[in-house]
This record gives structure tokens, C-alpha cells and sequence, in this order.
């Protein structure tokens, strides 16, 4: 399964350059336009050689249209024919094994060999939503017994329940049972240590989260490849990393535009929640002191500037944590930015025009 993992890096890339997708939605913008963006960039992605697109499931959330990752990945796979296409991820605690194996089964078969089933253990929302969606009394329910999860999940997916268990008669379809062994492979994502030690011991490939968790990124590195047992899926430690990046035409329009993320973040982070700002909103926002300095510290992150810019700025990250594969998420108010800083960054790496 390991070629199902490993990617190629194209032109003058050392790795595989993917893309995260949180369809987000600007102000002024619909869900109908910012899923229609979604399919653009998927083609554009598929055309000049990125590896594979992953969408990820947020809830109650207004900036963003990804609540439904299997649906999305469905619609997608209609419009494309060779990138992968994935989840980053489905957080597993707010589902039964069972609906997540028979979703990615279905996927499977719709695009076979180009299905990943990304997995996190966070609700992708605030405490109350993830009630709602797990139907607890006890809002972290869920999260704690992640590993006997991920392992109903598996042997959902493999069709290989033990004689004499609950489950051994169930079959999740589109499942094994009805054909060919062909499934999905089963990554691990996390922004902690936790899913990092877990991906290790079990052999799995690794997602981490450096796009908002950048102080994590080579602890969880190091733990994950310390942890790293090899197993029927990986001989070798295989870790992506999310990273935040937009490149523009001109420095200083990158920056202007990146900032309209950043206060989309702040006002998430304190418990205001909205469509994603534009340019005009995020210029006139007066910052307070505690606010200044965390979007301060939001943007030392995100990697921005001209497309050489953003090209050095990777390449050093990718050598600072020594990551198998940059998986690049551009935040953005319009959809038409965020797909040229794709082009502009393929252009920079020398990716091809149209990956045949």
C-alpha cells in the first residue's frame, strides 16, 4: 500500500506538493460559489501535478463549507481523473466506524486507488456543537477511546472481525465482501503528540497540523519517527505537514490578503465566528494590544510573498522538520486568489503546465 502513500515530487521539488481545501466562504459569497471554487481548484491541482487534495470537516462554522467531507470528495472525484482525493481529516469521535467504512468504501469505488481516509481525533468544532454531533452528556466523550475506534474502524474497512465478535456477520458495503480487497489508506492526523506516537506505533503515514499548531510541528515530527514500528502499510516513517501558504503577484497584496484570515481566526478564537473578512474589513479593523499580537503570531506562520518568496520559505520549512510532503492551504476572502496563488506557486517549482 505504500505507493498509495508515498508521492512524487514534480519539477524542482524535493517533495510532493499537495493542497487542503476548507472551501471557505467570504463575505458577500455563497457555500454554492465557494464549493464551485472547490472543483476549480481540484482540476487546477490535477493539471499541474500536485499530489493529492484533502478537504477536512469543520461544524457550525460560516466561513467554511466542508461539514461533509465524503460528500465533497464524491464531487470531486466526478470532475477529476488522477489526483488523489481525501479526507484532512473526518474526525472520527463524531461518527460510528461503521458510517465512516461504508462512506470511504463508497468513494473507493467510485475512484478506486485514488481514495485517503484521513482521521482526527478533535471534534472540528467548539464543545456544544460536538455534543450536538455525538449526541454526549460529556462533551470529550468520544475522544479517549480513539484507538479501540480507529480499530472497529479498521477491521470495518478490511472486512476481518474475528470469529466469535459482535461484528464478526456485519460488512460494511462497498466493503471487500463483494470483491477485490482494494481500501482506502488510513492516515493519522494531529496538531499533539498523542496521534503522532499512535501513527508511529501502528505503522501509518502522519498529518500534522503546522498550518495552526506550528510550535508542535517537530516535537510531533521526532515522536512519530521515534514511535515508528513498520507494519504491512509502511516500512519507514511517512509525515505531511499542513502549511499555510499564499503567494501573489506583488509582496505587499499578499500581504493584505493573508491578513483577512488571520482576523477570521481571532474572531473564531473568541467565540465570534463568521464568513471569512475582506481585504477592505481586515485594513480597517482596529486591532486591541492582545489582538495585535495574536495575529501577529498568526502571521509569523503563514508563508506569503511572491511566488519565489513563498517557494524559499518552503523549501526552508521543509527543510527545518524534514517533512515527506508539504500539503499547502491558502487563506484568502476570494476564491480567485487562493486559486492563483496555486498556479503561482506550481509556476515557482517548475510543475508541469498539464501533467498528462
Amino acid at each position: 500500500m505504500s505507493d498509495a502513500i508515498r508521492g512524487t515530487g514534480h519539477g524542482e521539488s524535493a517533495v510532493p506538493l499537495s493542497v487542503l481545501d476548507l472551501v471557505t466562504v467570504g463575505r458577500g459569497r455563497t457555500a454554492t460559489q465557494a464549493l464551485a471554487t472547490g472543483v476549480e481548484l481540484a482540476k487546477l491541482a490535477e493539471r499541474r501535478g500536485y499530489h493529492r487534495l484533502w478537504t477536512a470537516e469543520h461544524h457550525s462554522m460560516p466561513g467554511v463549507a466542508s461539514s461533509s467531507p465524503a460528500v465533497i470528495l464524491a464531487h470531486l472525484a466526478a470532475h477529476t481523473s488522477r489526483i488523489r482525493l481525501g479526507s484532512g481529516g473526518v474526525m472520527l469521535p463524531n461518527h460510528a466506524p461503521l458510517v465512516i467504512a461504508e462512506q470511504f468504501g463508497t468513494l473507493e469505488a467510485l475512484a478506486p486507488g485514488r481514495i485517503d481516509l484521513g482521521l482526527g481525533r478533535a471534534p472540528g468544532t467548539d464543545g456544544a456543537t460536538a455534543a450536538a454531533l455525538r449526541r454526549t452528556r460529556t462533551l470529550n466523550e468520544g475522544a479517549d477511546d480513539f484507538p479501540q475506534q480507529l480499530a472497529e474502524l479498521t477491521s470495518f474497512l478490511d472486512d476481518d472481525f474475528p470469529d466469535g465478535h459482535p461484528y464478526a456477520r456485519i460488512h460494511a458495503v462497498p466493503g471487500p465482501v463483494q470483491g477485490p480487497k482494494g481500501r482506502p489508506p488510513v492516515w493519522l492526523l494531529g496538531s499533539s503528540g498523542f496521534s503522532a506516537r499512535l501513527a508511529g506505533m501502528l505503522g501509518l503515514p502522519f498529518a500534522f497540523a503546522h498550518h495552526f499548531s506550528a510550535h508542535n510541528t517537530i516535537p510531533a515530527l521526532d515522536l512519530y519517527r521515534d514511535s515508528f514500528r513498520p507494519s504491512e502499510v509502511l516500512d519507514a516513517p511517512y509525515a505531511l505537514i499542513g502549511v499555510s501558504a499564499l503567494a501573489t503577484d506583488d509582496a505587499r497584496e499578499a500581504r493584505r490578503q493573508v491578513r483577512t484570515g488571520a482576523l477570521s481566526m481571532l474572531q473564531l478564537r473568541t467565540g465570534r465566528p463568521g464568513l471569512i473578512p475582506t481585504p477592505e474589513e481586515a485594513e480597517a479593523y482596529v486591532f486591541s494590544p492582545a489582538e495585535q499580537d495574536f495575529v501577529d503570531g498568526w502571521l509569523a506562520n503563514i508563508v506569503h510573498g511572491t511566488a519565489d518568496e513563498v517557494r524559499s520559505g518552503l523549501d526552508d520549512l521543509r527543510k527545518r522538520t524534514g517533512a515527506d510532503e508539504l500539503m499547502i492551504t491558502a487563506h484568502a476572502h476570494g476564491g480567485d486568489v487562493r486559486l492563483r496563488s496555486y498556479e503561482l506557486i506550481a509556476d515557482a517549482y517548475g510543475l508541469p503546465e498539464d501533467l498528462g
